[in-house]
């Protein structure tokens, strides 16, 4: 597997996190508390995201590395609908 990790500064990281399990959920079989969430979407590709008072951290799994940039603008893009009210800083490293 090769992952990536983001870590986005942000006071809301349980809401968001809540928000994008939640949203998610609809589709895969996500398991999320206020702290702490799984996204599996697929075999080869999930996202997991730790919250605290300071950040929301996502670590991203993929099999496939042609995947990751793809399901990086696919989390990228769900966090920041649900975050419209603040301008998040949204880094991904290896």
């Amino acid at each position: 597997m090769h992952h990536s990790k983001a870590v986005v500064r942000t006071e809301h990281a349980s809401r968001y996190l809540q928000q994008l399990c939640k949203h998610w959920s609809h589709k895969f079989s996500v398991d999320f508390d206020p702290l702490k969430g799984r996204v599996p979407f697929s075999d080869t590709a999930e996202v997991t995201f730790a919250a605290d008072d300071a950040a929301l951290t996502m670590t991203l799994s993929v099999a496939d590395p042609s995947q990751q940039e793809r399901m990086q603008h696919v989390i990228d893009d769900h966090l920041k609908r649900f975050a419209f009210r603040e301008e998040l800083d949204i880094v991904w490293s290896d």
